[in-house]
């Protein structure tokens, strides 16, 4: 047993530091080790802890032990732990993510494989071209079969260790992937080049068709220990199958409960393959937490034990019960996005900080309308796992292709556009054409404009060649036509026919959950235009704003202010205080799961609400809105089936409609009373907030700061009061007889 380093220098035992539960798992004896570590809980201490007791108590020596994870960043913070305990004792620890472990692996044993050890990994980008390439070569049209669509598709059979002869094929759609998989990987292999899930694809099977190989590492690595182990996917769960299989030490540590990464390929049911193939493993729970109070964490169970094919885990803390969880319903979304900002501006004015606030989102065209209340408000803010709105890839696309209508001299926006979709323009078939329309001193549109228009007649076509003329032409009479009658055309028309004529939507959605959030960016833009359209406002002026808007993005990524994140970017972070909006069905859960016919679906649904809850170490604001606009027409909302999950005695609610607040109006149990159907346009409008006059919910028009809501509406002696929220410029209070305001119906 060593007895140097700092792992035990002024302690006595190290496991004093720990409390009864993260003790016995830290100690646990050889075999296999369930820890099912509830949020908040300690499990990275349990991990670093775990690996500083088999080497200084246990006598490993650290090159003995494979420390796996899911991030880099994981990984450095782990190694960084480890050392801080063991100092220069833990030289020669394996600790790293699943990936670059089997890079390592896939290298040192390149001898068994079909590429060298100076293998290449292609990115995302790098695959997509590939596939590109093959769709191609193989005459497969790349529109009724999107490149991403069929990557994403190859990506799934491989993580389900599924070899290209192994496809089920049972529609034309399978044929096509079966085909341009085996043309896939035969070019990643002439590449000397492997993807990201080759990496481990190729090491399962370096180990199971090379037995000496597998015993090799198997021997090596007499402990293994697995990080956010619910995350893993098949082909995952066999490496660690085989790496475990001489000593049969296997550490695993996860939540079932946190497991919102399915669409990646992550299964949590290797936790119930684990224990049953493992019947004498010993199984742990970490279920005190060091985070959140006891209010917010009996909210995530109530919604949690919803859930079956899980452990259930009592969460307790002792930080105390905590305040209670306030429920805000707005009248509408753009009302949702303003309390937000408000009540942090009220706290801020209160002491503190503007990072101890977080608000957490379904899906990323969420944050557009907390984007502009937040630039309203003047206040910072850092948006995190995602661009910001307006510098998305697909909003970017669609204000280039604007701007190209707008402006034919802006040759940034024709280079962005000019082959997005792909339409076999490449940059040398662009270059040139920005040769010639210089030596002819014109700008690229007009000279566009002419192709366009003149198909036949025009003499600039003999400067192209053959192989240049067909796709350039297409794209020049679409230019043509849209430049014919952009002028005429109200501004969400010019933006929809764009968008059908490039068949846009077919190329962001991919079948995978990015091309689905793409794509729901690309209708909140729509939702964009609509707005401005209604008041009164054309291209150039939309345009102007978008660049106003985009300029204002100028923060540092480390600053004190509130965060805008994703409830997927949320997992692994806390917040001292924590917003999650749109809770409404259709939005979380979202309308996917609410129509799919897999149970799983609205699972992983719930799973993620209750990842956002336990984000929180104090207090937790769960926000949704009466009203959302879509197209520019305002329909009523179905309060998430989630909230009905929470007991009534955790919520307060802070609700502003013209009703009394209680819980029981908005009830699902309640709410077709509330209601009445109109079979015309499959809306229910709410009899409750469509009726008189400056009664809250109504929207307004006021001569100089345009439309508004009504918030509230009170009698001050004979003189009617007004609380109105205006998208220009916020809250006002009013007298209404001297308003001026006009009712919007």
């Amino acid at each position: 047993m060593p007895t140097s380093g700092r792992y035990n220098q002024g302690r006595m035992d190290p496991l004093k530091e720990l409390n009864p539960q993260q003790q016995r798992a830290v100690a646990a004896g050889p075999g296999q080790v369930l820890v099912l570590a509830g949020p908040g809980s300690g499990k990275t201490r349990v991990l670093t802890f775990r690996i500083a007791y088999l080497i200084y108590n246990m006598g490993v020596p650290p090159y003995r032990i494979n420390a796996l994870t899911f991030t880099n960043k994981a990984a450095r913070e782990m190694a960084k732990r480890v050392e801080g305990l063991l100092g220069s004792n833990a030289e020669g620890l394996w600790v790293g993510t699943f990936h670059s472990t089997c890079a390592r692996i896939l290298r040192r044993e390149a001898d068994h494989l079909p590429f060298s050890s100076s293998f290449v990994i292609y990115d995302a980008d790098d695959q997509i071209s590939l596939v590109k390439n093959i769709l191609r070569e193989l005459n497969i049209d790349d529109k009724q079969n999107p490149p991403q669509r069929i990557h994403a598709a190859i990506s799934h059979a491989k993580n389900h260790l599924i070899l290209p002869g192994d496809l089920v094929q049972q529609t034309y759609r399978d044929m096509i992937v079966q085909r341009v998989y085996e043309s896939y990987q035969k070019a990643l292999t002439a590449n000397n080049a492997v993807d990201f899930d080759d990496l481990l694809l190729w090491t399962e099977r370096l180990f199971a068709e090379n037995p000496g190989v597998q015993q090799q590492y198997a021997r090596r690595f007499e402990h293994i220990l697995v990080d956010e182990f619910q995350d893993t996917n098949l082909a995952q769960y066999e490496i660690l199958k085989h790496m475990s299989s001489f000593h049969h030490n296997l550490f695993v540590v996860g939540d079932e409960d946190q497991s919102i990464y399915r669409w990646r390929g992550a299964d949590y049911r290797n936790v119930q393959r684990f224990e049953q193939e493992y019947p004498d493993c010993v199984k742990i729970l970490l279920e005190q937490n060091y985070r959140s109070r006891q209010l917010v964490l009996d909210a995530a169970r109530a919604v949690i034990d919803r859930n079956t094919n899980r452990t259930p885990k009592n969460l307790f803390t002792e930080r105390g019960k905590g305040d209670t969880i306030i429920l805000h319903e707005a009248p509408d979304d753009y009302s949702e996005a303003a309390y937000v900002v408000d009540t942090i501006q009220k706290q801020m004015q209160h002491g503190k900080k503007g990072g101890d606030f977080a608000i957490m989102y379904r899906t990323n065209a969420q944050s557009r309308l907390l984007e502009d209340a937040f630039a309203r408000s003047g206040m910072p803010y850092r948006l995190v796992g995602a661009q910001r709105f307006y510098g998305r890839r697909e909003i970017k696309d669609l204000i280039a292709y604007l701007r190209l209508l707008q402006n034919p001299s802006d040759e940034i926006s024709l280079e962005r556009v000019i082959n997005v979709p792909p339409r076999k323009i490449g940059d040398k078939t662009r270059l040139h054409l920005l040769q010639i329309a210089s030596q002819l001193q014109i700008s690229p549109g007009a000279l566009l404009v002419n192709l366009g228009t003149e198909l036949e007649k025009s003499t600039f076509w003999q400067e192209f060649s053959g192989r240049e003329i067909a796709p350039l032409a297409g794209f020049a009479q679409l230019y043509c036509t849209w430049r014919g009658s952009h002028l005429s055309l109200p501004l969400h028309e010019i933006v929809e026919r764009i968008i059908l004529d490039i068949g846009y939507r077919d190329y962001l959605e991919d079948g995978r959950e990015e091309g689905l959030d793409r794509w729901a960016n690309v209708e909140e833009f729509l939702r964009l235009a609509y707005e401005f359209e209604e008041r009164d406002l054309g291209l150039p002026e939309f345009l102007e704003n978008l660049a106003l808007v985009s300029d204002q993005d100028t923060m540092p990524e480390k600053q004190d202010s509130p965060t805008l994140l994703t409830l997927h970017a949320a997992k692994g972070l806390e917040f001292d205080q924590v917003f999650i909006i749109g809770l409404d069905d259709g939005i979380l859960p979202h309308s996917r799961s609410i129509n799919s016919d897999d149970p799983e679906e609205m699972a992983e649904e719930r799973r993620l609400f209750y990842v956002g809850i336990t984000r929180t170490k104090n207090q937790l604001y769960l926000v949704r809105s009466t009203y959302r606009t879509s197209y520019g027409a305002s329909s009523i909302t179905i309060p998430s089936r989630f909230l009905d999950d929470i007991p009534d005695d955790l919520i307060r609610e802070q609700s502003v409609k013209s009703a009394p607040a209680t819980r029981e109006h908005w009830r699902r149990d309640t709410y077709e009373q509330q209601t009445r159907w109109n079979p015309q346009s499959g809306r229910r409008p709410a009899a409750a907030i469509l009726t008189p006059k400056y009664r809250a919910g109504v929207h307004v028009k006021h001569p100089d700061w345009g439309p508004g809501l009504v918030l509230e509406s009170r009698m001050d002696g004979d003189e009617e009061v007004l609380d109105v929220h205006f998208e220009s410029v916020g809250f006002k209070r009013l007298l209404a007889e001297l308003a001026k305001l006009e009712i919007v119906e």
